[in-house]
């Protein structure tokens, strides 16, 4: 009898070896195709469910300390370009451990392409593992949680197994992590850049009516590009800024950015300055990280996830209007409603699981959201928060000095 196993060899149809893996810390080790950076990186194991806009959530900073699983089968399609990266330090990895694909990557498709998804990766120093049912992985993840893990690739496909097992359960998790330092700018500069347009791409705030003083805990760019298209010249400055140094530049809005990690962590450096600005009758927005800070500052208290909101599809309620807007989620943590004081009420609340996503102050000027209305990716429903947000600050301005309010 011939050895058929052997003139499949001969053939050529033997099986590849393994070039990357993904070890969980239950000791559950799936292997794959390696693609992108080299190496290997420890983080939680998460899953998105959106069609598009991977390159935005690969440089959105609240991923860092994550490894992000993509449910859509078809990633890197339409390659890579200089227009979509959030981070606002273009050379910046924003902190994301590594992505997961069930499909290889083709060829770019799209005019706005600049390089292929794998060379991107391999500059961003961002390990990839394909070739996996991400189906099961998802499953997985909701059943039992976000899992800590490490992903690995080496093109040889040697592995030492124990190790990398050791190494994810060593690793401490998201519980107690401060990764903001990792994400947020060192030093405070201004932001004048507009959306952009299929003719003029990015534009730049010309005349603004207002000034906003913006707290990076790992903002992405279409957060500061929506609040230079409502009106407002914008000044970042480093997460642990201290209210009176805000308070200096005379700011007539105070932003709190998204970010990555756990807020209580974050929390023991923004709490005070939030509550200063809060006590300063400042107007104040916040959003995903920015949303917990407040509401930690308010007297609430957050609580980690099972599985988080990762997507460009998730159903919120606005409470005050009844109306459902579909959003962009991306976080790990959440508020607890039950924990707000008799001085804030909720106002949006996600459809998928009830969480709160939203929160307003009665008796001051500020409001937060848990979602990103800014999507990049995601749809557009939500934009009008930032028109909300400069709302407010023509309210402040007509109550202090009539003459005062700008022309809307």
């Amino acid at each position: 009898m011939p050895d058929v196993q052997a003139d499949v060899a001969h053939e050529g149809w033997a099986e590849s070896p393994a070039t990357a893996l993904l070890v969980l810390a239950d000791g559950t080790i799936l292997e794959g195709t390696g693609f992108g950076a080299t190496g290997r990186a420890v983080g939680e194991v998460c899953f998105n469910t959106a069609m598009t806009g991977y390159e935005e959530i690969l440089t959105d900073p609240s991923y860092a300390g994550q490894i992000i699983t993509f449910t859509f089968p078809h990633i890197g399609n339409v390659g890579t370009n200089d227009d979509d990266v959030e981070t606002v330090d273009m050379a910046s990895r924003a902190g994301i451990r590594g992505v997961i694909l069930h499909a290889p990557i083709t060829a770019p498709a799209n005019y706005r392409s600049k390089t292929h998804l794998d060379a991107w990766l391999k500059a961003r120093g961002i390990i990839g593992l394909g070739g996996i049912d991400t189906r099961a992985l998802t499953a997985m993840i909701r059943d039992k949680g976000m899992p800590n893990a490490i992903i690995a690739h080496t093109p040889d496909g040697q592995f030492d197994r124990e190790a990398l097992l050791a190494e994810a359960r060593a690793w401490p998790g998201m519980v107690g992590m401060d990764l903001v330092p990792d994400v947020s700018t060192p030093q405070r500069f201004d932001w004048d850049e507009t959306t952009w347009s299929l003719t003029d791409g990015y534009g730049r705030q010309a005349a603004p009516r207002y000034h906003v003083v913006a707290v990076d805990y790992g903002v992405k760019r279409n957060i500061l590009r929506l609040l230079a298209d409502a009106g407002c010249a914008v000044t970042v400055v480093p997460a642990t800024s201290t209210a009176k140094s805000i308070l200096a530049l005379k700011p007539d809005g105070v932003f709190l950015s998204n970010g990555p990690g756990d807020p209580d962590a974050v929390g023991r450096y923004a709490v005070p300055m939030i509550q200063d600005i809060i006590a300063s009758k400042v107007p104040t927005f916040g959003i995903c990280l920015g949303h917990q800070m407040l509401a930690l500052a308010l007297g609430a208290k957050t609580m980690k996830m099972h599985q988080g909101h990762h997507g460009a599809n998730h159903p919120v309620k606005d409470k005050d209007t009844g109306k459902v807007e579909i959003v962009s989620m991306n976080h790990g943590f959440a508020v607890d409603p039950a924990s707000l004081p008799a001085n804030v009420r909720e106002t949006h609340v996600s459809l998928f699981d009830g969480s709160n996503c939203g929160l307003a102050l009665t008796d001051a000027p500020a409001f937060s959201v848990q979602h990103h209305p800014e999507a990049s990716p995601g749809p557009r429903d939500s934009h009008y928060l930032f028109r909300q947000f400069v709302g407010m600050m023509d309210s402040v301005a007509k109550s202090t000095d009539p003459s005062a309010q700008k022309q809307v």
